[in-house]
């Protein structure tokens, strides 16, 4: 017996359609394939502007594999696929489109990396157009949900590595200072399980991690959903490991620069975290509730 036919999939019309069809492939995507999804995903201002072996190039793939990806999308190769990502560009986002459209006006080129001045500049570059990106595309309601996770919590155990350490020992810097109990998991003697093991009923976990996709922050990160805990991840894409096991996710892109990541974007999204916490603390310590436990406690 024949097996049965899929249902029709829906045209992609649009760039979150692209993205929806995307993740709804999930393992579907052949390894290649999956390489050229993460990119794109990745660099959505590159794709609506380079041409497709400059784009091949960047991505470590051949030309013929990313129209090959755009045709299994449905789509009837690299330009209508690269329309997709103009629309998102220049559609109804004009004043983003403007600002980064200066941005890009002087751009950096890999020679330029060995002068500091230009590097510093290319670097400025690349932190200020992650900026307008996700001050335009961060989700307002996940974030708030997430800052609602974070306040309830018992406490906040923090996996971050790599590239993402040093946000990731500044969030727990941030969240103690605001009242909120953090810890760092930080997988000292490979000791991982055991720290997840340690958190308790009501704790959750901020998972950070981008393109390098730390294995052993994803690791945690499925032990601790599968422990029952709330798992909040910041990362760059749906395709992300870290999204399945997490219930809140905050995505950021962080922009490159030759082998440079710019953090900055995920270190203001942290900031806001850390900031939102510390004043709905404030707030829940000055309620008439809270004052009247605070006298009876004096007595």
């Amino acid at each position: 017996m024949s097996a049965p036919d899929r249902p029709a999939e829906e045209p992609i019309r649009d760039y979150d359609g692209l993205v929806a069809a995307i993740v709804a492939r999930g393992d579907r995507l052949s390894r290649r394939h999956a390489e050229v999804a993460h990119f794109l995903l990745n660099h959505p201002e590159d794709v609506a502007v380079s041409s497709i072996v400059r784009l091949a190039a960047r991505a470590g793939v051949t030309p013929a594999t990313i129209t090959r990806f755009a045709q299994e999308m449905g789509l009837g190769g690299f330009s209508d696929l690269q329309a997709l990502f103009r629309e998102r560009l220049l559609g109804p986002r004009l004043p983003f489109a403007d600002r980064l459209a200066a941005l890009r006006a002087a751009p950096v080129d890999e020679a330029d990396l060995d002068d500091p001045g230009r590097l510093f500049e290319g670097l400025v570059a690349a932190a200020v157009g992650s900026l307008l990106r996700i001050e335009e595309g961060l989700d307002r309601a996940a974030l708030g949900a997430a800052v609602e996770a974070l306040v309830q919590a018992g406490a906040v155990h923090v996996a971050a590595a790599r590239g993402a350490f040093g946000i990731g020992a500044y969030a727990v810097y941030g969240l103690a200072r605001s009242g909120k109990r953090a810890h760092l998991v930080d997988n000292l003697g490979a000791m991982r399980a055991e720290q997840v093991a340690a958190m308790a009923p009501g704790d959750v976990l901020l998972a950070l991690t981008f393109d390098d996709y730390t294995p052993e922050t994803v690791e945690i990160a499925r032990h601790a959903a599968a422990a029952g805990h709330a798992v909040l991840a910041v990362t760059d894409n749906p395709l992300s490991p870290v999204v399945p096991p997490a219930r809140h996710v905050l995505y950021v892109k962080e922009a490159r620069l030759g082998h440079f990541r710019s953090q900055v974007p995920a270190l203001v999204l942290c900031q806001t975290l850390i900031a939102s916490v510390a004043r709905r603390l404030g707030r829940a310590e000055t309620t008439p509730e809270a004052k009247r436990n605070v006298r009876s406690h004096e007595e």
